[in-house]
């Protein structure tokens, strides 16, 4: 069914298939996280293959948001929300015909290749539709997205049968009530030539950013850092840790971290963004501490409400960062330099979980944990200390 491109046309409509697009994405994408644990004695996986299994995902969701994420805006939305659409329900049908760590790595690559596509997509059909609402509606479909996905996968690994099969199900048949919703749906992008220029990377920092970016860098890559490890190695530290084996509790620690993070652009929202970054590590810092005390002494509580107090520092510096960096170049200058961020975050997310991977083994979870924890609160006062003594100049608002 072809729709003509109306941006006046059921922009309601379309915000929320967009919306609604942009948390399934973002909920398929946590699914494995429970299971990891249950992979893991299943495959006879070690801890370092876990987690090159979730990299691999980031590292391919990188390559089509550096590539594709952008080609929206020159051959429409509907064209490239379907291409994700069927990249995410591809992956989920080889989750659930995995039998071993390399069907999974199969899986979280087509995985990442899909999300990079949607959320560039999703993010622009949102803004096209509400531009007022938008960016507040753009900055919490990734956490609220990470959070179901987490709980619901949690959820039915422990209480329901086919564990390894039937939260896939469920995702696939969204996926596709997606896909046929599509047809239903106004394009919002009029298209323009240039389309293959588009896909080259654009990589640089203008001089006018490199000192701020310097010095939020730190703080940047502990947030990312943080996700990184919650969303692949911390089901099996929980179980490790204090005994509860689980599933539901490992997912619901980390979907606390991304309730928490959700909370924080509600919270924050009208702060200046500089308020918010030094905030945001200080609380960062101190949730992470909370942490690995709930880590010591064995204490799921404790490591709940380390994960609350940290969610709101992660959120709320993923979230104003780029509120602070962008302003500063030019308009010609701005993909550049996102693109440069997104590298730097994506490697953020990836490199420090797969170190955490090989050295498990070597010195215990647990203690794995401590030195990652404690290099994320080194890089978060780093980044503090860097930000008071020299000030980001920030907007006001934004």
């Amino acid at each position: 069914m072809s729709i003509p491109f109306s941006p006046a046309a059921s922009t309601s409509r379309m915000t929320v298939y967009s919306f609604l697009g942009a948390v399934t994405i973002s909920a398929c994408s946590s699914a494995p996280t429970p299971l990891y644990h249950l992979y893991q004695e299943l495959f006879h996986l070690s801890p370092a293959m876990i987690t090159l299994i979730f990299s691999s995902y980031a590292f391919a969701l990188l390559a089509a948001l550096l590539t594709l994420g952008g080609l929206s805006d020159y051959i429409g939305r509907r064209p490239l929300i379907l291409l994700a659409l069927l990249f995410n329900a591809a992956a989920l049908v080889i989750f659930m015909l995995a039998e071993s760590g390399a069907m999974l790595m199969a899986a979280r690559i087509v995985q990442g290749m899909g999300t990079g596509i949607a959320f560039p997509t999703f993010g622009a059909a949102i803004l096209d539709t509400d531009k007022e609402r938008g960016p507040l509606l753009n900055g919490i479909t990734a956490f609220l997205g990470l959070m179901i996905g987490t709980l619901a996968a949690g959820t039915l690994v422990a209480f329901a049968p086919e564990p390894t099969r039937l939260i896939y199900e469920v995702l696939l048949g969204v996926t596709i009530a997606g896909i046929l919703a599509l047809a239903f749906m106004p394009e919002t992008a009029a298209g323009r030539p240039g389309a293959l220029a588009a896909m080259r990377p654009q990589l640089s920092v203008p001089r006018a950013a490199r000192s701020t970016l310097l010095r939020v860098t730190p703080v940047n890559i502990a947030g990312w850092a943080l996700g990184g490890f919650y969303l692949s190695l911390m089901p099996t530290l929980v179980a490790i840790a204090t005994g509860l084996t689980s599933p539901f509790v490992g997912g619901s620690v980390v979907a606390t971290l991304m309730l928490s993070a959700t909370a924080s652009v509600f919270i924050f929202r009208t702060w200046r963004p500089q308020r918010v970054l030094l905030t945001g590590a200080v609380v960062l810092i101190a949730g992470v501490a909370v942490t690995l005390v709930g880590v010591y002494l064995q204490d799921v509580g404790v490591l709940f409400l380390g994960t609350a107090i940290a969610g709101l520092g992660f959120g709320s510096i993923f979230a104003n960062i780029l509120r602070i960096m962008l302003p500063l170049a030019a308009a010609h200058e701005r993909a550049g330099l996102f693109s440069a961020f997104l590298v730097e975050s994506y490697l953020a997310f990836a490199l420090p979980a797969i170190a955490a991977g090989l050295a498990a083994p070597a010195l215990g979870l647990s203690m794995t944990a401590y030195v990652y924890g404690g290099g994320i609160i080194l890089l978060a006062a780093i980044s503090l200390l860097a930000t008071r003594v020299s000030p980001t100049q920030a907007p006001a608002t934004c």
